[in-house]
């Protein structure tokens, strides 16, 4: 994979970007090791690099939440594998291993998370994640008040709906123009990582 091009779309080089985006990339590259490539590819347009990333932070990085962490990063795995994404899934799929220190979730929340070894109430989270982004015209009370009856409040249900929302943009984005990095396909399946 490595032999064919980051995106279809010109890619800048890092050091001739603006100062908050090159310290942006170059405090992942630092902490990775390599620079995910949505970040090289969105970086041909500064402005929208600047939109997605702060949508992404205030979705999948808040101060105080009901939902964690690797429950965020289960709705990005299962409902950006219905949008076919490869990037997103090959992503998001390294940080669920990590996030959940499991090396056998990821796959099947993106095959088929009714078959993953789950819990009741991240089976109901992605139920809901899964009916927001196949049929969000036919939500109805029933589905949040399945949410309620696991624990979840209504800014968990903000948060699950947005970052579907969210994520469908970014699957689409990702197949627009990029393909995944090599090296996420390792992350998290056998030894222990320092990437957090």
């Amino acid at each position: 994979m490595q032999d064919h091009p980051v995106s279809r779309f010109p890619v800048p080089s890092v050091d001739e970007l603006p100062d908050d985006i090159r310290l942006r990339i170059v405090n992942v590259q630092e902490k990775l090791g390599f620079i995910p490539n949505v970040f090289l590819t969105l970086a041909h347009r500064p402005d929208e690099f600047r939109a997605f990333f702060a949508y992404f932070d205030a979705l999948m990085m808040p101060k105080a939440s009901g939902l964690t962490k690797t429950e965020r990063e289960m709705i990005v795995v299962a409902t950006t594998a219905i949008n076919h994404c490869v990037y997103c899934v090959a992503h998001h799929g390294a940080i669920l291993r990590l996030r959940a220190k499991n090396a056998q979730i990821a796959d099947p929340v993106a095959l088929n998370y009714r078959r993953a070894d789950l819990s009741p109430r991240e089976l109901a989270m992605l139920d809901f994640a899964v009916k927001v982004a196949t049929t969000s015209h036919a939500l109805c009370n029933e589905d949040f008040e399945a949410l309620l009856e696991h624990g979840f409040s209504d800014e968990d249900t903000w948060d699950i709906g947005a970052i579907t929302a969210f994520f469908a943009h970014g699957s689409r984005m990702a197949n627009l123009t990029m393909r995944p990095n090599a090296e996420f396909y390792a992350l998290g399946r056998s030894k222990p990582e320092q990437h957090h």
